[in-house]
Parts: C-alpha cells; structure tokens; sequence
C-alpha cells in the first residue's frame, strides 16, 4: 500500500514536472490565478536577503548579497590620482559589473554577457545621480590628488533580479568601505601608509585615521515583472525568461524616486501599475535598508 502511494506521488511529481517545461507560461498562470508562485511566495514578497560585509580581507571595502539564490560579491580599491582640471576638488568613482561563465549556463566562456554591460551602467547612473557619496568628499589635496575608488561586482549566481542584488552589494560596500591613510613624502606625492607606518611616519597625514564615507539619500531597488493584470515582486531567472516585461523602481532611503527603467516588453505599464510597483518598492526600501542597517551593526560588534 505505501509503495503503492510512493509511486503514485512520485509519477504526479513527474507529470508537474514535464507540465511545466512543456508549458511554462500556462503553468504559471495557474499559480498566479491562486494569488500564489510555484516557490510559494505572494505575488508581491521578495525572496530572502543577506549581506556579509568584509567578504574580501584585501579590499578597502566589500560585501557579497544574496536575493534568493542570486549573488553579488562587490569590491572596492581606492587609489590616488590627479583630479581634472574642470573638478579639481573631486574624486571619481568606477563600477565594473562582471558574470563570470560560473554564474549562469547561458554565460559561455570567451562570450561577454549581454546584460553586464547594461547592469554595469545601469549603477553608475544610479549611485552617481542618486546624490549617495559627495565626490567632493574623496578629495586629498585640491588639484593635486584625490581618491579614485575603483568598485567591482561579480555576479556569483544569477538567478534573477541581478540589478537589485548588484545594486545591494554596491551600496554595503560603500557602507563597509574605509578610506586609507595617506601621507606626502619628500617629492610633495601624495603615499599610502601602512598600519605600521602611520604612527612612525614623519610627516603630517593628509588624512590622520581612516574613515568612513558619509552616505547621503542611499539607493535601493525593486524589480517586478508586469503580466496581464499581475504585478511579481523580485522575480526569479525562470520568471524573467517566461514573463518578459520587466519594470526595476529604484528609491533613495527617504523614498524619493532616483529612476525608473523598463526595457521594453509587451505589456504596457500604465500609471496605475506603475504606482503599484512604487508602493510595493517602498516596502521592499524599508526591509533593505533595516538588513543593511544591522549587517553594520554586525561588524561593529565584531
């Protein structure tokens, strides 16, 4: 009798199974129809979310973000340079997003990524329109030297949402980062100072102790997926291939909108789905930012 109830469960599991790659789009309408999605969450929850910062000890500051099974190790050098002449009290900021062939069986070796690029210009615009770091604060000395801060982003898993998550670990590296202590030595060049150094070298630090950056107005994201009349919350790499239209919500920590991005699709985002995905964001800004908040109480504790 239980072999019997074993092999009958096991021949339904198979038969779901096949359904949905025959029919992955009528399957997931029969979930969507119950208000419900095939890994049980609501339409409008967001899968579980962590950050670790520290995650690379060689690196002036990192962290690795995980939405789901999607994951982002960010990581920050900081080195000096010689500022433009048109912002000569200004440093820079350079973000690089990579997905390595490890991250996806649609990312071939020797093949860039089609949607790195995208993601990587998509957090630049981002983190430098959003206001979040005042590039006047990475200056050294005025026209001389200032700190250029080199970020990238490996996309470990990619499983969906891979600006959120990208974005994510962007700002907990910028939150983890700290700035180091630098000197001039006798040709008047701005030098990096070791730990041992610091309290040896002769001359006057430019900057007496390493630091944190003040963050201002922080970004954090939220990408839906529009189809028919339902609106999906963070969706997986399964969702995004099946229900193509995808619109991401970015807020700042006081929940002004910083931008809204729709790469096409055909369903078209009318204001009132639109309004939807803000509110939805504005939830999902409060979860992120209280995340973040204790993963940095976290290490100060540590």
């Amino acid at each position: 009798m239980g072999l019997s109830n074993a092999s009958g469960d096991l021949s339904t599991e198979v038969e779901v199974d096949a359904f949905r790659r025959l029919f992955p789009l009528r399957f997931y309408e029969k979930h969507l129809s119950e208000s419900i999605r095939p890994d049980a969450r609501p339409l409008g929850r967001a899968r579980d979310t962590t950050i670790a910062l520290g995650a690379v000890a060689s690196a002036n500051g990192s962290a690795l973000a995980k939405i789901g099974s999607t994951t982002m190790l960010a990581a920050i050098k900081m080195e000096v340079m010689t500022p433009s002449t048109e912002t000569p009290d200004e440093g820079c900021i350079a973000i690089d997003f990579h997905m390595p062939p490890i991250c996806s069986p649609i990312v071939r070796p020797g093949r860039p990524a089609e949607a790195a690029p995208v993601v990587s210009k998509q957090l630049s615009d981002t983190i430098l329109s959003s206001g979040m770091i005042s590039l006047k604060e990475l200056c050294l000395v005025s026209g001389k030297a200032a700190w250029m801060a080199y970020m990238d982003v490996y996309c470990l898993d990619a499983d969906g949402a891979l600006f959120d998550t990208a974005l994510l670990s962007a700002v907990a590296a910028f939150s983890h980062l700290e700035i180091p202590v630098v000197s001039l030595n006798d040709d008047g060049k701005i030098v990096l100072l070791s730990e041992e150094q610091e309290g040896m070298s002769e001359r006057e630090p430019v900057n007496k102790e390493k630091r944190k950056l003040t963050l201002c107005n922080i970004p954090f994201s939220l990408t839906c997926i529009l189809h028919k009349n339902y609106i999906l919350a963070d969706p997986t790499a399964e969702e995004e291939s099946i229900m193509e239209t995808l619109v991401t919500i970015v807020l700042d920590s006081s929940s002004q909108l910083v931008s809204l991005y729709k790469p096409g699709g055909p369903v078209l985002a009318y204001t009132s789905a639109i309004q939807d995905c803000i509110a939805i964001t504005r939830q999902r800004v409060k979860e992120l930012q209280t995340i973040l908040e204790e993963a940095i109480s976290g290490m100060e504790v540590d």
